[in-house]
This record gives C-alpha cells, sequence and structure tokens, in this order.
C-alpha cells in the first residue's frame, strides 16, 4: 500500500519498511528532520548530505513531524 503524505512525503509497504520517505528516494525523514534537530541546516543537508532534495522538501518533514 502507497500513502502520500503531502507533495513530497510518501509511505509505501514496499520501500524501507514503510517508514517516510521522500517520493522517488530511500532518503527516510526522520533521517532528516534528526539532523536538524542535531544542528545540520537546511542548507548543509541540501549541499552535504542528501542534493537531491530541496529546502521545500525539508521544510514538508518538519510539517509532518511537527503534526505527529
Amino acid at each position: 500500500m502507497r500513502l502520500e503524505i503531502g507533495r513530497y512525503i510518501v509511505i509505501d509497504d514496499e520501500v524501507c519498511h514503510g517508514k517516510p520517505v521522500f517520493k522517488g528516494t530511500r532518503v527516510l525523514v526522520s533521517d532528516v528532520v534528526e539532523l536538524l534537530g542535531a544542528g545540520v541546516s537546511i542548507e548543509e543537508i541540501v549541499r552535504d548530505y542528501y542534493p537531491s532534495l530541496n529546502e521545500e522538501m525539508i521544510r514538508e518533514a518538519l510539517r509532518y513531524f511537527a503534526s505527529c
């Protein structure tokens, strides 16, 4: 089963054991939020960790986690 959570986040039983990821990737939303919690900036995340993401995607991840 596949569930789209907003524009950039998806939960798919067949991808990463059904954990929320960014669409078209195997990047866990929780990994990005953990980086933010550790003080890594959005710009650093995109530049140094996940160049396939953009600022809008990361902000959606924050909103998603805030609503949980």
